[in-house]
């Protein structure tokens, strides 16, 4: 049975580590790695993660370390941030250039007050 785990590297005081895979009942430090998905740096919180690989070991029935679940987690969570900071910039372009199209076409410009959508005031509640 196959595990994905970190795996310690870096000098003394500045841990790194890689997303291995190993076999889960050998010990991470001397177990034969089958593959290296990913690395993790604890200080900057960075990690990159190659996606493909890790969903292929994780679809035959690799166990991933509570870590790594956390990690995968945090992924997930700011790339769906990313995308739904992507989206909503472009809402609000459109919405910025069909303003300027019904000003265009008034014969008095004039200033259009934007309200923040239900949506985001609530989430800022919790």
């Amino acid at each position: 049975m196959l595990a994905i785990r970190l795996q310690r590297v870096g000098r003394k005081g500045h841990a790194m580590y890689r997303l291995a895979v190993q076999e889960a009942q050998r010990h991470p430090s001397s177990g034969r790695v089958v593959a290296y998905v990913g690395t993790y740096d604890p200080h900057t919180k960075d990690a990159k993660v190659q996606v493909e690989t890790a969903q292929k070991y994780l679809d035959n029935g690799a166990q991933p370390s509570p870590r790594v679940i956390k990690l995968l987690k945090m992924l997930v969570s700011s790339c769906l941030n990313g995308l739904l900071r992507l989206v909503l910039n472009q809402k609000l372009s459109v919405i910025l250039k069909n303003f300027a199209k019904i000003s265009l076409k008034s014969k008095r410009p004039r200033l259009l007050k934007l309200k923040k959508p239900k949506l985001l005031k609530r989430s800022l509640k919790k």
